[in-house]
């Protein structure tokens, strides 16, 4: 990877970013020298402009950044550093440099599901129960998924939130299972209602079927 040290008088800007919540932890600076430790050791190494000399995020503290990966933007003089954090990353003891809790949003997990479900379709282990529901086929698993969503509508109508939690759970389980097996994702789902949040999606729809462009 080619970096320009060049431009900023031998540093480049690293934005460090946690690699599991996506979230950005700090900004610090790089020089050749920092860089090369960084990817020796696996711990973020960074030069500092007021002392004028190398330091490596928790060697006092303990709150190391592990490098997960290092990628450089178009320019080739900024990096952009995915870390797993030890601990808080500010010197304040707050988790972000901007005093920011850094949190896994539950949301992100459907991706990571999405990509399991992915795996066992392309492995299909045996003895596993994802793998058994595409082994029965579309039909099937078609089947499952509306079972499951009559069971959620009677936990909402008669039943507890925590069982209406837990049925919905299974529902939104077997809707991935049956959207991998029809080769598609989550993201597909979310990318159309993210069009339909559009405030002239539904004027767009009209204009359409009456240009005779729907069906």
């Amino acid at each position: 990877m080619k970096i320009d040290f060049e431009k900023m008088d031998g540093l480049v800007p690293a934005i460090i970013q946690d690699a599991t919540t996506k979230n950005v932890l700090m900004l610090g600076f790089m020089n050749e020298e920092a860089y090369k430790k960084t990817i020796e050791t696996g711990h973020v190494t960074f030069w500092s402009r007021s002392r004028q000399t190398l330091w490596t995020k928790g060697e006092t503290s303990g709150h190391f950044l592990n490098l997960v990966s290092i990628k450089n933007d178009c320019d080739n003089d900024t990096l952009l550093v995915r870390v797993n954090p030890v601990g808080p990353t500010c010197h304040t003891g707050t988790d972000t440099c901007w005093g920011e809790d850094n949190e896994t949003s539950p949301i992100l997990f459907l991706t990571e599901l999405q990509d399991f479900i992915d795996k066992r379709k392309k492995e299909m282990p045996e003895g596993s129960y994802t793998t058994s529901l595409f082994n029965k086929g579309i039909n099937k698993i078609s089947q499952k998924v509306g079972e499951e969503a009559l069971e959620t509508v009677i936990e909402a109508t008669n039943g507890t939130d925590e069982h209406l939690v837990y049925e919905a759970s299974d529902l939104l389980y077997h809707l991935l299972v049956m959207l991998t097996a029809k080769g598609l994702r989550i993201e597909d789902v979310a990318a159309e209602l993210q069009k339909r949040h559009d405030p002239n999606w539904d004027k767009k729809r009209r204009q359409e079927k009456a240009k005779g462009t729907m069906k």
